[in-house]
């Protein structure tokens, strides 16, 4: 009897549960963990740049505004010393034509004259605010080494043109740092895909599919074999677990196989012991019941079927015959012949007795040294005499010599006879103690003959007969 193997079900196969879906690719997790970090990275760059395309348009204009002083200072000058009004007005209406310029003033301040303002400003300007503001001091030089302050040029910067620069600066970052950072993602998700995704995916599926019929399929992915990356050790790894489960589970149905033969084995063996102990069981029980020199039953066995063919005497109401059977003179025959001779004797004395009974209910029994006992079930009290009478001939038959007998000058045999009759024993040791009484008779009257109670032929009742 072989035990089942064990089996190994995966996952989606009979008996297990189907695979479940994925909630999220791990390309589209990476991607939005990617325009995460983009997004944080792009706000960073955008402050970053934004501080720094407003320093730079800080930067711009104060060069702007430097370069007006540069251009304007020396006409300025000479203009405010010849004192030509139209040129200063002029200039200074030039330089509020420039985009970074918000306001204009030209203070002129001639020796022995009241100081005279020319101021110029964009008529949106609401001051500076963070805008630069320049001044220089105007001077002339008539001649040569005699260089004189003539008056002061403001110029101040307008902050709409810095905040219009900076918007258009700010839009072109924003725009360069989402598109850059799309463009990684993509890339990001692209690679992944091709390099990581569809190799998982292959996985998945080859391990899905994984039973304990096909444990031999290796997991084989379509990439360069000579890459020893995370992904070839995990191939590497499945390849292994799946050699060693196939291994362990050869193991197990080997030893499995193994112990159902050595069960078998076992089974037999104690079938083997069991029968062996039976059959020892009923031999000891034969020999418990057997007399071993001659073969028949032994008195144990003989007080068990005389108890229940009693009860059942009684019960049914059929005839219940006893031969109590003692060999004649026996002592003298063991004395003169000797023991083993003797043994022979009782040997050839229970076979012929045995041999006399036709009926497979009727039983011969060793009840003693040289004693015999005979149940006649169902038998009524003529045929048991006349079967005590064919007994008793067939063992003078034999012609055992015994010269030392008082009888006759063969081996022979007393037979005390009782019947049981509706209502005569109380018990089968009152039957007994009738056949032992007759048996006493029958010795008492000569030996090699038949006692008991015998109804004549012809009706003349019960009398004590003898039989030569």
């Amino acid at each position: 009897m072989a035990l089942a193997p064990h089996t190994l079900t995966a996952p989606g196969a009979q008996g297990g549960p189907p695979p479940v879906a994925p909630r999220g690719s791990l390309g589209g997790r990476l991607v939005l963990a990617t325009l995460a970090f983009c997004m944080v990275f792009t706000l960073a760059a955008v402050a970053v740049l934004t501080l720094s395309a407003w320093k730079s348009g800080l930067a711009t204009m104060d060069a702007e505004l430097a370069q007006v002083e540069q251009i304007y200072s020396g006409t300025l000058s000479k203009a405010i010393w010849e004192l030509d009004r139209e040129a200063l007005q002029a200039h200074v209406q030039s330089a509020m034509r420039l985009p970074s310029v918000g306001r204009v003033e030209l203070k002129v301040m001639l020796a022995n004259s009241a100081v005279v303002v020319v101021e110029r400003a964009r008529q949106e300007w609401d001051g500076p605010g963070r805008a630069p503001t320049r001044r220089l001091v105007l001077s002339y030089e008539p001649y040569p080494g005699g260089r004189e302050k003539v008056g002061e040029l403001l110029l101040q910067g307008d902050e709409g043109v810095l905040w219009q620069r900076l918007r258009g600066a700010l839009v072109a970052i924003v725009a360069t740092q989402l598109l850059q950072s799309l463009m990684l993602a993509g890339l990001i998700m692209l690679m992944f895909n091709r390099m990581v995704t569809v190799h998982v995916q292959r996985i998945a599926s080859h391990l899905a599919g994984v039973g304990p019929g096909n444990l031999g399929a290796t997991l084989e992915l379509q990439r360069s074999h000579h890459r020893q990356d995370e992904l070839g050790q995990l191939v590497e790894g499945v390849n292994h677990l799946q050699g060693s489960l196939a291994n362990h589970l050869q193991q197990q149905q080997r030893y499995e196989q193994e112990l159902a033969s050595h069960r078998d084995r076992l089974a037999q063996l104690v079938d083997e012991r069991t029968a062996a102990l039976q059959a020892a069981n009923a031999r000891l029980e034969s020999l418990a019941r057997t007399d071993p020199l001659t073969g028949l039953p032994n008195r144990r066995h003989f007080d068990e079927v005389k108890a229940n063919e009693f009860r059942r005497a009684r019960r049914s109401g059929l005839g219940l015959a006893l031969l109590v059977c003692d060999i004649d003179c026996f002592k003298g025959y063991n004395d003169h012949y000797g023991h083993a001779m003797g043994d022979q004797c009782l040997i050839a004395v229970a076979h012929t007795l045995r041999a006399s009974l036709a009926r497979a209910g009727d039983l011969v029994a060793r009840i003693g040294g040289e004693e015999f006992g005979v149940l006649l079930p169902g038998t009524h009290r003529e045929a048991a005499w006349l079967l005590a009478q064919r007994v008793r001939a067939a063992v003078a038959a034999c012609a055992i010599e015994h010269r030392h007998s008082l009888a006759a000058p063969v081996v022979t045999i007393s037979i005390g006879m009782a019947v049981l009759e509706p209502g005569s024993a109380e018990d089968f040791e009152a039957l007994f103690q009738q056949a032992d009484q007759a048996l006493y008779r029958a010795k008492a009257a000569g030996r090699n003959q038949v006692a008991g109670p015998i109804q004549a032929r012809h009706g003349q009742g019960e009398e004590e007969a003898a039989a030569p």
